[in-house]
């Protein structure tokens, strides 16, 4: 499994938005600038957002992008699914009967328990425990 590269240009975009103060919005502009992501590129992916309710957009001169929420009810997780949708990592965490072994099969239960892992860690890692992270690393 890989975190499209798109999901990767969300969670940059979601940490921009983190660091600013209070009210702050950002241009789609500056985001694209400042963490190197294509305009085009990042149009979509702030109508995605927008549409999971992890941001506010508005347009006009006083226009911007927002985050929805505080920094610290906003996970990884909420943006990579909001984005590429549920984790999955193999087809038959979904729905065993896909695998021609079934419920006789080793591997599923590691899929499943690694999936169930991975969404956990996600869920757990908030916007602002990364800020927080990323201060720490700059001292």
């Amino acid at each position: 499994m890989q975190i499209t590269r798109q999901a990767d240009y969300a969670l940059r975009a979601i940490l921009y938005l983190a660091r600013l103060e209070g009210n702050q919005k950002a241009s789609t502009s500056q985001i694209a600038a400042f963490q190197e992501i294509p305009p085009s590129f990042l149009a979509k992916i702030i109508s995605q957002l927008s549409i999971a309710g992890i941001i506010h957009t508005s347009r006009g001169a006083r226009g911007g992008v927002s985050l929805a929420r505080k920094p610290e009810e906003i996970s990884l997780l909420d943006v990579v699914e909001a984005i590429d949708g549920p984790i999955t990592l193999n087809e038959c965490t979904k729905d065993s009967s896909v695998c021609s072994f079934g419920e006789t099969c080793p591997i599923h239960d590691v899929w499943c328990e690694t999936q169930a892992d991975l969404v956990k860690r996600l869920s757990q890692s908030t916007f602002d425990k990364l800020l927080e992270r990323e201060l720490a690393k700059a001292s």
